[in-house]
């Protein structure tokens, strides 16, 4: 089929929650994907934050292929072998102790709030009140769309559910002030990624983790974004050492495989016992397996490293852009999960990088947002940069 007959069917058979796109890609191989007619593109994107190792890895391809050979699902009724064996993996590289497997980002979220309302019940103090930041974004479902500190996330969607409060992302004064009795779980992103890829002032996450101990309030980090070797660590708590009761993570997770994850420390787990949260298709054989070998190739020696190395090169590309450019207002992120305000909205920017070869995407009305793969080099980097100065210099920007 070629893009326009897939559009036309699209548009007969699927809700329309997407909008207009421009293509149909077909075909993907490292950091580069295909459309229907054939046409090559540089991926800067990565299918938003989840390709991290690329499309199609070796590795992880033959996982799936293999793993597709044996058994594709058979439920959490049963034990599940790459299921657990994931699990260990991802405690070997992350404080948390124990894990919940489930279909992506949203569905992780809702299980840190379950979690956290149930293990405070349990504990014979009720502490079901919850505090989110402003411009965060945690998911669609409606436990997580609530948790989305951005009201036009929220329209048509009430009543939302109860007893969530939003304080300005990193300001700690304004957190402190919403905390009552009542408060039982600080969910933040550690870097915020819709909201324009915001990067918290140093000092602001340990702080908060110290403010949640003091209190005896649960945190927990949304690095479903983030997490994954995105921010040129393994996990984005780790830049400053913060840990967390909880962690989210999904997107990169498979590599493009659905999976999602809770993971919390051995404190907090029983807050969950038998019969009290559950997912047909969480951590089945075919995602645990594809998951399994994304973690095995994410934490090869020099992997993630090399991406945080492509991050500060590309950041240092586009702040040399910025000077030739007053359009420019600002560029920040960390590793490769860059972002670029502009003083005008982004999309027909977008339009002129995807018509010139290059996907990327925005972050908000303003913000053009970069999540190559970390598998890039700085040839593609170059490319990236030089055809987003000529794109601005069609644009007349």
């Amino acid at each position: 089929m070629n893009t326009q007959e897939i559009k036309a069917l699209n548009g007969e058979h699927i809700l329309n929650t997407y909008g207009e796109r421009r293509l149909a890609l077909v075909r993907g191989e490292g950091a580069r994907v295909w459309d229907a007619e054939g046409r090559e593109y540089l991926d800067f994107f990565a299918g938003i934050a989840v390709c991290n190792l690329g499309h199609c890895h070796p590795k992880v391809t033959e996982a799936i292929c293999a793993q597709a050979r044996k058994l594709v699902h058979v439920s959490n009724l049963y034990y599940i072998e790459p299921q657990v064996k994931l699990a260990q993996l991802l405690s070997k590289h992350c404080f948390a102790d124990k894990w919940f497997f489930c279909n992506g980002g949203a569905e992780a979220n809702e299980a840190a709030i379950k979690l956290a309302r149930r293990y405070w019940t349990r504990t014979g103090t009720p502490k079901p009140e919850i505090i989110v930041a402003k411009q965060s974004f945690h998911g669609r479902t409606l436990g997580a769309l609530t948790a989305t500190g951005q009201p036009k996330y929220h329209e048509g969607f009430n009543p939302l559910l109860p007893g969530f409060h939003y304080v300005p992302y990193d300001n700690l004064e304004a957190l402190e002030a919403a905390i009552t009795p009542e408060v039982g779980l600080v969910m933040l992103e550690p870097i915020q990624g819709e909201g324009g890829v915001r990067l918290p002032s140093r000092g602001y996450l340990p702080a908060v983790r110290q403010l949640c101990t003091e209190k005896n309030i649960l945190l927990s980090f949304d690095e479903v974004q983030t997490g994954l070797g995105r921010t040129g660590t393994l996990f984005a708590y780790e830049d400053e050492n913060v840990i967390p009761d909880m962690i989210t993570l999904a997107k990169g997770l498979g590599n493009g495989v659905p999976i999602g994850a809770l993971g919390c420390t051995d404190a907090i787990a029983d807050g969950f016992a038998p019969g009290a949260h559950a997912c047909t298709f969480g951590g089945n054989p075919l995602s645990a397996a594809a998951a399994l070998a994304t973690m095995e190739a994410l934490t090869e020696p020099g992997l993630i490293e090399k991406g945080a190395e492509m991050g500060a090169y590309f950041t240092r590309s586009l702040l040399d852009l910025a000077q030739e450019r007053p359009c420019i207002l600002e560029v920040r992120g960390r590793g490769l999960m860059i972002g670029v305000e502009f003083d005008r909205e982004v999309a027909p920017l977008v339009g002129a990088m995807h018509d010139a070869g290059i996907l990327c995407g925005p972050a908000g009305p303003r913000v053009l947002r970069f999540l190559p793969p970390l598998i890039i080099d700085t040839t593609a980097v170059d490319c990236v940069v030089a055809t987003l100065e000529a794109s601005l210099e069609a644009l007349q920007w």
